[in-house]
């Protein structure tokens, strides 16, 4: 029988709609099996036979969401409190293969909870869910269930109340059953921690997931950083605790006045290429995130005539551990930049632009028209030049996305930057989940994906390995590695220097996941062979140029 890994992620909270994009890209682009483990915001999601007068008030009113979803059964609620979880898997079909692993699954809730010591705990025949059914009390339900499954391939899963607020469930039929109630871990008089329900479910999840019990899945389990965890102490900066949060042990960092190794040296070379790149830069008024961000590879790629343009100012509305863009108030969006950009492009003959912007959460829209008006721009002056964008994830707004994807560009590189992990601490305004959500949603409007991680602030080899199998999963194309630099003191510590052989490794391991074209080096950066990268994973028909 064949090994079969079940990669385990808990995620945190994930907005609904993030994590039903992650679900298809999962579904779709790969087969591996995954059981994602998250919390929602406060929604109430309509099942595909849901009734309207089973929601009873407003849910706006009340802070909430209200989202059709496509699964089986009628309307319920997930919110803060409430463990979700979402078993992607392969299912052999056959008469009563649903059943069967609708049982499956009911039966790993089942277990959970009494080696979490809640008693009484089964099914209720002519109810889907799991009960708590003490003796001479009524049923009262502790766990919702609600499952799809296409092409032997399953979403949506389980809702288990750990300790939400039970009154959210007042404002609805909860999933169609007016006769009994619901209720929690908590209000059962179970005091166990999420943290400590999670652990319970990844313990039986192999083997009770598993179509043959007796050859259990091998389990990968990562899982988010908990800050909470972690003490405020008055001494300590938001970025050392949250360090500390994620298990990085500061004290071993390489010393920001340390000398480089020989493989991160890189000599200046301000020849006249470079010069008259700058020059145009300069005559244009336009930002390069080359220099905003301290790239090493600035003057390989500018003596070659290449450059990353940065659109939308040069402020940016987050403050991620590892960037050396400016983070003071954003000025506004100047009309004239898209244009100026596509001037650029032309002047210097390019036939594969990259465009990437600060992150702008301050706009409705995070700064996707800008992107698709410098698209166009570009297009317009030059017709055969293959446009890349690097974007921030838009705060995942669908309509902001949907902007940016009908414009069309060549390749949509969006960062993971780091394992899951290491996230909270890197870049605390985004989401592991919904960056992989960015990256699904554009490989699903037909882009050609892009996606890069940057390794040395504590992450280890084989967290580094799943963030890549997560990427291969979700249908990315390209992938670029390269080594963190600390650009100040007021950043992430470097935890370590990777060595050249180690990046070799990651290459091969990474190209045996399926990736059209992997760059991995010390020096590599995600614009870095950007144009290499993009023929590499396009048809043969690319147009050639430089990057």
């Amino acid at each position: 029988m064949s090994r079969r890994v079940l990669r385990v992620r808990s995620l945190g909270r994930v907005r609904y709609r993030e994590a039903h994009a992650l679900q298809r890209a999962l579904l779709h682009h790969s087969r591996e099996e995954y059981l994602l483990l998250l919390e929602h915001p406060h929604v109430y999601t309509l099942g595909v036979r849901a009734r309207a007068e089973h929601v009873l008030a407003d849910p706006t009113a009340l802070g909430a969401e209200l989202v059709r979803a496509d699964r089986g059964g009628d309307v319920t609620y997930h919110g803060p409190g409430q463990l979700v979880g979402y078993p992607i898997l392969n299912v052999a079909m056959g008469p009563g293969s649903i059943p069967a692993y609708v049982q499956r699954v009911e039966q790993l809730i089942i277990e959970t909870l009494a080696d979490l010591g809640l008693p009484d705990v089964g099914r209720l025949e002519g109810y889907p869910g799991v009960w708590v059914e003490p003796a001479g009390e009524l049923p009262r339900k502790i766990c919702a269930i609600g499952v799809r499954v296409s092409r032997g391939r399953t979403m949506h899963g389980f809702a288990l109340n750990v300790e939400p607020d039970l009154a959210m469930f007042g404002h609805i039929v909860p999933c169609g059953i007016a006769e009994y109630s619901v209720t929690s871990l908590r209000a059962e008089g179970v005091q166990a921690t999420m943290a400590e329900v999670i652990d319970a479910v990844v313990a039986r999840a192999p083997e009770l997931l598993a179509e043959v019990p007796a050859a259990p899945y091998v389990l990968e389990h990562e899982a988010a950083s908990l800050p909470a965890l972690v003490a405020r102490d008055a001494g300590s900066r938001p970025l050392e605790r949250r360090l500390r949060a994620a298990g990085v042990d500061s004290s071993s960092a390489v010393a920001l006045s340390a000398r480089k190794p020989e493989w991160l040296r890189v000599d200046a070379h301000m020849g006249e290429d470079y010069l008259a790149l700058r020059r145009t830069m300069r005559r244009l008024d336009l930002v390069t995130v080359c220099e905003e961000a301290g790239c090493p590879n600035i003057y390989e790629c500018w003596a070659d005539g290449t450059a990353t343009f940065m659109i939308n100012g040069e402020r940016c509305t987050r403050a991620c551990g590892f960037c050396l863009v400016d983070t003071s108030h954003p000025l506004p969006i100047d009309p004239s930049e898209p244009q100026r950009v596509a001037e650029a492009v032309a002047s210097m003959g390019l036939s594969h632009a990259v465009v990437t912007a600060v992150a702008r959460d301050d706009l409705s829209d995070g700064g996707a028209a800008a992107f698709a008006a410098t698209i166009a721009a570009i297009r317009e002056l030059s017709p055969r030049t293959a446009v890349e964008v690097l974007i921030p994830d838009l705060k995942g707004d669908e309509r902001a996305l949907q902007e940016l994807f009908d414009a069309h560009p060549d390749v949509l590189n969006h960062n993971l930057e780091t394992v899951l992990r290491l996230q909270r601490a890197v870049r605390p305004s985004a989401s592991y989940a919904r960056s992989l959500a960015v990256l699904g949603r554009a490989k699903a409007a037909g882009l050609r994906t892009k996606s890069g991680i940057i390794l040395g602030m504590g992450e280890r080899e084989e967290e580094v390995l799943a963030a890549l199998a997560d990427l291969a999963s979700v249908g990315v194309d390209i992938v670029t590695i390269g080594q963190y630099l600390r650009p100040s003191a007021a950043h992430l510590p470097v935890a370590r220097f990777w060595l050249p052989e180690e990046f070799a490794r990651l290459a091969d391991a990474a190209r045996a996941m399926g990736f059209a074209h992997v760059e991995a080096s010390p020096l590599t950066r995600s614009s870095y062979h950007a144009r290499q990268a993009a023929e590499a994973g396009a048809p043969s028909t690319a147009a050639a140029g430089i990057a």
